[in-house]
């Protein structure tokens, strides 16, 4: 019964060992998806405007946090009347010259800026959903070109000045860095799941070999 109990206990201190050795691989398996480079914009009135970030970096922040905080986000109203929208101006936010999240944004909806996220993403799927827009939204697609009029009560500074900073400091850089902290906090509990699962298996083994020899 010794000998058994010993080779019982050798054995899934071995399984502990292969999967606790195994667990970087585990975490690194699912690669990230690749950093936006690119946003594009296009609507009526206007060719197809592409702000690179190695080109135009706060120009192209500032775009991204225009959007960026909706990929995830909750919606957070009900579709508005078509009429009181106004006109519409497509973003894609794309990386590696693929597409990874595309909004309608509405700068000029009645009662403020509205933003819609469709259901079907290039990135998966997700809940269809309608946006408060920021209401610095008709500044941001003003400075990438769009023909929109000026509202100097939104936005001060221009690019390379003080709203830029803040917008890209503490309102876009928190964001990937909660994703990141939640994407490895998940990847955690299933990797504390599996050796649990292991561990639970291996002293039920045990338990059944002594109830049978007693």
């Amino acid at each position: 019964m010794i000998t058994r109990f010993v080779s019982a206990a050798c054995a899934l201190a071995v399984a502990f060992a292969m999967i606790v050795g195994l667990a970087p691989g585990i975490a690194q398996a699912a690669p990230k998806a690749p950093k936006p480079n690119a946003v594009i914009i296009t609507g009526p009135k206007i060719e197809k405007i592409t702000i690179y970030s190695a080109k135009q970096s706060e120009l192209f922040q500032l775009l991204l946090s225009e959007v960026s905080w909706m990929s995830t986000a909750t919606p957070q109203t009900t579709a508005p009347t078509a009429k009181n929208l106004g006109v519409k101006y497509v973003v894609v936010v794309a990386a590696a010259g693929k597409q990874q999240q595309i909004y309608d944004l509405y700068p000029l909806a009645v009662g403020g800026p509205r933003a819609h996220r469709a259901a079907k993403q290039p990135s998966g799927k997700t809940v269809d959903g309608w946006f408060y827009g920021r209401l610095t939204m008709s500044e941001s697609l003003r400075y990438a070109g769009v023909p929109l009029e000026k509202r100097s009560d939104v936005m001060n500074g221009g690019i390379g000045g003080g709203f830029t900073e803040r917008s890209t400091a503490e309102e876009v850089n928190p964001v990937d860095t909660v994703n990141d902290a939640l994407t490895q906090l998940r990847q955690l509990f299933l990797l504390n799941g599996a050796v649990l699962i292991v561990i639970l298996f291996g002293l039920a083994g045990i338990a059944f070999l002594i109830r049978r020899k007693v």
